[in-house]
């Protein structure tokens, strides 16, 4: 599958409806990168995603500082990437990205900074705030070969 879908999300808890359908659904080797400013609502969707897919209320934090936070999923380990602090795409691998990609089911916050690194196969989520309004809307790519999306989009 390749393609693309254009969202509106009402408010902030239509995009943690959109997190909590979608890394649920998520399966080891589907990369998911969330693009747009600050303030877009990228960890808002994370954190959401993460919680459901946890199976309910639970500690979510930013990997900002750390850079990496991993997750035992059901599915398997979900790797959060949050790179907005790296200057240069290979220090990704430090923070063993190439794992993360083989094994495990990954969300990269600011995708712009992995440069040559970015994986040919990835659903690219590019959120942007509505002016005027305390929602967004996203579009999603689908790139490289999808047998199904991961979500029913309408």
């Amino acid at each position: 599958m390749s393609g693309s879908v254009h969202l509106v999300l009402a408010d902030e808890a239509a995009t943690c409806a959109l997190g909590a359908r979608l890394v649920p659904a998520l399966r080891p080797g589907d990369v998911v990168l969330l693009a747009g400013g600050l303030g877009t609502g990228k960890t808002t969707l994370a954190r959401a995603g993460i919680q459901a897919a946890l199976g309910g209320p639970a500690e979510v934090p930013s990997p900002t500082f750390t850079l990496v936070q991993t997750y035992d999923l059901p599915a398997g380990t979900l790797w959060h990437f949050d790179l907005y602090r790296l200057g240069d795409p290979a220090e990704v691998l430090e923070l063993g990205f190439e794992d993360a990609v083989a094994d495990g089911m990954v969300l990269v916050e600011w995708p712009d900074r992995l440069g040559p690194l970015l994986p040919a196969r990835h659903i690219l989520l590019d959120l942007r705030a509505e002016p005027g309004s305390d929602g967004r809307s996203a579009d999603l790519t689908f790139a490289g070969t999808w047998q199904t999306s991961p979500l029913q989009i309408p």
